[in-house]
């Protein structure tokens, strides 16, 4: 008796599925999506009181100013587990808040620390050995983005994270190095933060040096306080909406700057003013630049960003010089 041959089925052909990375799919236009801001600087300035005037707030946070506001709040958190479940709140649970304020990153990293060494059992953050401790830390950190992100995707929400600076050594891997302000939480958290965050704003006292008679130079403020958008060797900052160089530190002014653009006749103004500062050559080409650019905000943004690089560039040099 000849033996049974046996035979596979075929496997299933999957039914076809409607193709979506077509010509026909392809959209155009502003996407308006709530966004993520991060607001650092100086002790005192007003960060929190930035962060009550935003819309329909809510506040996770234990900083001390953050009581003497009338606004709504969680209990203070006393883990990290705490902090994520007060975002998950939000994301399932019905409310009306439009902005939720963290206040601030640096009270919620060590409890990021405290959390991972509980769970690996070491006795504090530098047990892990050089640096291991603050590159574990950093999953922990994507994961608090992630539930952010989730909770702006389903409500919608603005996200406002808050940070104290703090004036550190910054190696310059271009000559010499310098000091200048940083967000104050380890350097591989805050890039990953930074990086994360639509709009980085540096607060700040706006001051002048001058010098004396005997040409010693001291320290002026106005007393505004002011935001600043654009990064220089002094600080960190970033903006993609075409911000201003610097503008109150007031939720209302942050709002308008957000919906109008910079001013382009304005814009235009402080280029002139930058390019004949700089002179030569680079003033040729700024102004050569501004003609084929007016009208269009974000171009001249550009350009007065290049300018205020120059001009550091320039500060810098006298300085040694």
């Amino acid at each position: 008796m000849a033996p049974q041959v046996q035979t596979r089925r075929p496997a299933p052909v999957p039914p076809p599925t409607e193709p979506k990375m077509t010509l026909a799919t392809v959209l155009r236009g502003v996407i308006d999506v709530p966004k993520r801001t991060l607001l650092y600087g100086v002790e005192g300035i007003g960060k929190t009181s930035f962060g009550a005037n935003a819309p329909a707030p809510i506040f996770i946070g234990a900083e001390e100013g953050f009581g003497l506001l009338d606004v709504d709040r969680f209990p203070q958190p006393e883990s990290f587990d705490q902090v994520r479940e007060a975002v998950r709140t939000l994301r399932t649970d019905a409310h009306d808040y439009k902005t939720l304020v963290l206040d601030t990153l640096d009270w919620v990293e060590p409890l990021i620390w405290r959390y991972i060494c509980e769970r690996d059992n070491q006795a504090n953050i530098e047990a892990y050995g050089y640096g291991k401790g603050y590159t574990a830390a950093l999953d922990e950190w994507r994961a608090l983005l992630n539930d952010l992100e989730m909770l702006r995707a389903a409500k919608r929400m603005e996200i406002v994270m808050l940070a104290h600076s703090w004036i550190k050594p910054f190696k310059n891997p271009e000559g010499d190095d310098f000091d200048r302000y940083e967000l104050k939480i380890n350097n591989k958290a805050a890039g990953l933060v930074k990086e994360w965050a639509d709009v980085v704003l540096f607060a700040n006292h706006e001051t002048f040096a001058v010098k004396d008679r005997n040409k010693r130079v001291r320290g002026v403020s106005t007393g505004a306080r002011l935001c600043f958008a654009t990064r220089t060797a002094a600080y960190d900052a970033k903006n993609r909406y075409a911000l201003p160089d610097s503008f109150p530190l007031d939720w209302a002014e942050y709002a308008a700057a957000l919906k109008s653009g910079p001013d382009p006749l304005a814009l235009a103004e402080e280029i002139k003013r930058k390019a004949a500062e700089l002179g030569g050559e680079i003033e040729e080409k700024a102004v050569a630049l501004l003609g084929q650019s007016l009208g269009n905000a974000t171009k001249l943004a550009q350009i007065n960003n290049r300018l205020n690089a120059r001009l550091a560039e320039k500060s810098a040099a006298a300085e040694v010089a």
